[in-house]
């Protein structure tokens, strides 16, 4: 597996999946409408900001992630970071490989830390790929989250010093 920058020729491949998860409304709180225009320029990071993605054995992009500070100016040593990958290819650990990735990308930008600002408490995979590269759940926000199938959720403020 390839874990790269992404290109404007990516979006095509992101397109699809990003699509799927928006849908299925389990892990993102995105429009389920939204179109690939917005959903492009909401991904498709620029600097300080930056996308990548991870590239299966085939060639195919099968999950992208993107990168940048958590606030702008007096919160912008801290970055937060997006995941998404195929639900085809779930379990293939492209999402490890893409945190690791975002992981070192932040370090060597010089942040400080990285935090995720609504992980879905029933997002399960998330979660426990998080804990396990060393994330801490600092606070829940009980109901913040409408699931289709398990109603009101929280979502978690997860937290890393780097």
């Amino acid at each position: 597996m390839l874990i790269r920058v992404a290109t404007d020729e990516d979006w095509p491949a992101i397109w699809p999946f990003y699509r799927a998860i928006a849908a299925a409304g389990e892990t993102y709180a995105i429009d389920p409408e939204i179109t690939s225009e917005r959903a492009r320029s909401e991904w498709m990071r620029t600097a300080p900001g930056i996308t990548f993605v991870a590239v299966g054995a085939g060639g195919a992009v099968i999950g992208s992630a993107c990168a940048y500070p958590n606030r702008p100016a007096g919160g912008s040593h801290i970055a937060s970071a997006s995941f998404m990958v195929d639900p085809v290819s779930a379990g293939q650990g492209a999402g490890r490989r893409l945190a690791e990735h975002v992981l070192t990308w932040a370090r060597e930008q010089g942040f400080q830390a990285m935090q995720f600002n609504a992980v879905v408490e029933t997002n399960a995979p998330a979660v426990a790929l998080w804990r396990s590269l060393g994330f801490e759940v600092l606070a829940t926000v009980p109901e913040a989250f409408r699931h289709p199938r398990d109603g009101y959720v929280g979502l978690l403020i997860m937290y890393r010093r780097l």
